[in-house]
């Protein structure tokens, strides 16, 4: 089964934005990770990142249409964009939506997602595993 892992802004800085918060493994350690993992339960993973909106967008509207599973990590665009809450709204096949941090520590703004309402489950706090538990999931599903 198709599977989308989908990160939004700054997720491409891996490995050297705020270490302390986000870890030392870099985009294409997670993405390594999540194919594996794929291959491992039975999951042809579909792995991207943008810092470009419209494009997270029109991935979504992909899913939507084929019925395509997605891990998303929307990144700031989780707090900030109702654009990608109303996406992510359209999807038929399971969204788990996950952070590389607990966002529930950080900021107050952080505390806020657009996309959790849409999403069959939330993890956070958890780093790369936050992702592999998710693959999980949606191979069980």
């Amino acid at each position: 089964m198709k599977t989308y892992v989908l990160n939004g802004p700054n997720l491409n800085r891996l490995g050297k934005r705020e270490p302390g918060i986000y870890g030392s493994q870099t985009l294409g350690d997670l993405e390594e990770s999540c194919v594996a993992t794929g291959e491992h339960i039975g999951l042809e993973v579909d792995f991207r990142q943008t810092n470009a909106e419209h494009e997270l967008l029109e991935w979504l509207h992909q899913a939507a249409d084929e019925r395509i599973p997605v891990v998303l990590n929307a990144a700031a665009w989780t707090h900030t964009s109702v654009a990608v809450g109303d996406a992510c709204a359209q999807l038929e096949a399971p969204l788990i939506e996950v952070h590389l941090s607990n966002v529930h520590k950080r900021e107050p703004f952080r505390h806020h997602s657009y996309v959790s309402a849409h999403a069959d489950g939330v993890i956070a706090g958890l780093g790369l595993h936050g992702y592999i538990a998710a693959l999980h999931y949606i191979a069980a599903a």
